[in-house]
């Protein structure tokens, strides 16, 4: 079954089309990856899913009904996690999620139970009587999530719900999202973390330039880039050698340094991995391990794009 389904979605911002003839079609169950560089166009389409911007053109449909106008039946059953927190510091925790619920029509003792119980699954039952204000980051973003989840949505949208958080908040929030999902709710997600995608995405949409340009599995979109291969060089602790020269091997498309690993990608066909021993035998470097694997949905990503996904 259809949870979304867009066809031929359009919407113009001034003189740019910022949505290009969109079509999405995100299955029940689903945890749905919307990733795109900076002003592709991703955030303008889920603006336009929660019915905070009006499309162009195009055609939308929700739980398998043809949406022109939004009602409040189709409200009730999402929820929306905004890029932006918003949550209310001169409420508690408590009141801010019952604040939110109660707009999704929850009253009395179900509200209450609902707000409790999802206070504790984002891990801050504890903290249900304190105010935002002395929260830290990663807290403020847990009890965004659960302001848009205590109605027990089909459907949440989730629009970079771990910017700019600490770790640990951040893996918390994660493993939060896929048992949602577990529970049954199917999720659209945006993020720019590309091992976020990776880890809990179902199936993924790239979108640039207002374009939907691929769409799959993680190994899908890996697939595309068939041409290339990755190399990874691991080396002696405190000797680095010129990611330069690396570069100006014949068949090298681009190399990375961190931790003492070379992080090299070639030409599938080229015959540079032997060029490339040569090059770190020659700087008299010391090659602890070696190994040969397929491109990165990072590296698909740019191949695709030309950019990276925070550019």
């Amino acid at each position: 079954m259809s949870i979304v389904k867009v066809k031929q979605l359009v919407k113009k911002i001034g003189d740019t089309t910022a949505v290009d003839h969109v079509d999405l079609d995100i299955q029940a169950g689903e945890i749905y990856g919307l990733l795109g560089p900076n002003g592709a166009g991703k955030t303008t389409v889920i603006n336009i899913l929660c019915d905070m911007v009006k499309k162009d053109s195009g055609e939308l449909w929700i739980f398998d009904k043809k949406i022109e106008k939004w009602k409040e039946s189709i409200k009730k059953a999402v929820g929306v996690v905004p890029q932006h927190i918003a949550i209310y510091n001169d409420l508690s925790a408590i009141e801010n999620i019952m604040f939110f619920a109660s707009l999704y029509g929850l009253k009395g003792e179900q509200l209450k139970e609902s707000s409790l119980e999802t206070l504790r699954f984002v891990g801050l039952y504890d903290q249900q009587k304190a105010y935002p204000k002395t929260f830290s980051g990663g807290m403020k973003r847990r009890l965004n999530i659960a302001c848009a989840i205590a109605h027990h949505p089909q459907l949440i949208i989730m629009d970079e719900p771990t910017v700019g958080i600490d770790p640990q908040s951040r893996s918390h929030i994660l493993k939060s999202v896929k048992k949602l999902n577990d529970m049954g709710s199917t999720i659209i997600y945006t993020t720019h973390y590309m091992e976020e995608a990776e880890h809990i995405c179902s199936r993924i949409g790239i979108i640039d330039h207002g374009k939907i340009i691929a769409e799959g599995t993680s190994q899908d979109l890996q697939s595309i880039v068939t041409d290339r291969k990755s190399i990874l060089i691991q080396t002696e602790i405190g000797k680095e050698i010129s990611l330069e020269g690396i570069k100006n091997i014949k068949g090298v498309l681009s190399v990375t340094f961190n931790d003492n690993r070379y992080a090299i990608e070639c030409l599938k066909e080229s015959q540079c991995f032997s060029d490339i021993l040569t090059y770190f035998t020659q700087k008299n470097m010391i090659i602890k391990d070696i190994k040969m694997q397929t491109v990165s949905l990072e590296s698909a990503f740019l191949s695709l794009t030309g950019r990276r996904l925070r550019d």
